[in-house]
């Protein structure tokens, strides 16, 4: 590695710890009253709930109870929706993401996106997939600084050691696990304050899976991150906090319980809860 190559690593990483940095205990995403609607349909009822900085949340519940809505809504993905609306509040360290005046690129750059099923650019390269994010929100760096960022977000997502030798190759052959790190890692180089995964694992095999709550342990510390499960041992290794959805009998999705995930698991206040974690339902 060159000198140059270097010193621009140590400044971008630099430049991400002192912007991730945050009085411990203070919520980097704050949801207010959240209710969302497809057309006429309400979705979700007046939800709040707050995610600590530097930490994990994880979100579970049965299919159909508003936790990959309520995800979306984090970062105005809902939007995409046409019949998709929404009211309350959600806070980024205080700003609420939906004001007029935060544009909507700035917002999603801020709050990054992981989904279900990788979907790096297959025809572009590993190395541009990387930096692809940086010409979709306008910023410029010299061939220095993104051969660093390149393989810092590779090295993050756990991916630097098995593609460091092929980085001109498509992101398209890489192996299913492998893209959704790649996806992490496009999603890292834009230096989002916090980082939002939707079931990020379900179609992945054991040892994939294994890798990317590996990757997720490493970044927690710099990056809030709100994750979206099924799989119940996975939120227990994963996550700080863990937040219960449940929608009953046709109602909009509510959050029955949230709270730190030893409590969830191991002393919850509500019965549903209980049923729920230990698979008596869902």
């Amino acid at each position: 590695m060159t000198q140059t190559t270097t010193q621009a690593m140590t400044r971008t990483t630099t430049q991400a710890m002192t912007r991730t940095m945050v009085p411990t205990g203070q919520a980097a995403l704050d949801a207010r009253e959240i209710s969302a609607w497809f057309g006429d349909r309400k979705v979700l009822d007046r939800v709040s709930l707050a995610m600590p900085a530097g930490s994990v949340t994880a979100l579970i519940g049965p299919s159909g109870c508003g936790k990959s809505t309520f995800l979306r809504t984090l970062n105005r993905m809902h939007e995409l929706i046409p019949s998709a609306s929404l009211a309350g509040e959600v806070l980024l360290f205080g700003k609420d993401v939906y004001d007029p005046g935060v544009k909507l690129t700035d917002a999603r750059r801020e709050i990054g996106m992981v989904f279900q099923k990788p979907n790096p650019f297959p025809a572009m390269s590993i190395y541009d997939n990387v930096v692809a994010g940086l010409k979709l929100t306008g910023g410029r760096a010299r061939r220095a600084e993104k051969d660093a960022l390149v393989e810092e977000c590779l090295g993050k997502a756990g991916l630097w050691v098995e593609v460091r030798d092929r980085l001109r190759q498509p992101g398209g052959a890489l192996s299913g696990g492998q893209q959704q790190r790649l996806c992490i890692a496009r999603s890292l180089a834009v230096r989002p304050r916090v980082l939002l995964m939707d079931e990020p694992c379900s179609a992945l095999d054991p040892t994939s899976t294994r890798r990317i709550e590996q990757t997720i342990h490493e970044l927690a510390h710099e990056v809030t991150i709100v994750i979206v499960t099924h799989n119940m041992q996975q939120a227990a290794r994963v996550s700080q906090q863990c937040a219960f959805f449940l929608a009953e009998q046709g109602t909009p999705g509510v959050i029955v319980e949230a709270g730190d995930t030893k409590t969830i698991f191991e002393a919850p206040s509500d019965q549903r809860t209980a049923d729920y974690v230990h698979g008596r339902f869902g």
